[in-house]
């Protein structure tokens, strides 16, 4: 949602350079946010269940790359705009 904000805003504007650097810089920090929660959610069910380790470690490792790939994504996108 912040990112299209920030897209929309930087294509007609002059300081398109800095709300791209802007908009990248928040969707690294959307993805570190959302890897840290789905490690210590992962850990925390492994420490309730820990018969469970394996589907909720391969749940775990799916969802961090999920979420990395939308965050470089994001970054590929505020690329673009930046340099072209």
């Amino acid at each position: 949602m912040f990112l299209t904000i920030f897209l929309q805003a930087a294509a007609g504007a002059a300081i398109s350079k800095a709300v791209a650097t802007i908009a990248a810089s928040i969707a690294v920090v959307g993805a570190s946010l959302g890897i840290s929660r789905i490690g210590a959610a992962a850990l925390e069910a492994i420490a309730r269940q820990p018969e469970a380790a394996g589907p909720v470690r391969s749940s775990m490792i799916l969802a961090a790359a999920l979420i990395e790939g939308v965050a470089m994504f994001a970054i590929v996108v505020c690329f673009l705009v930046l340099f072209v």
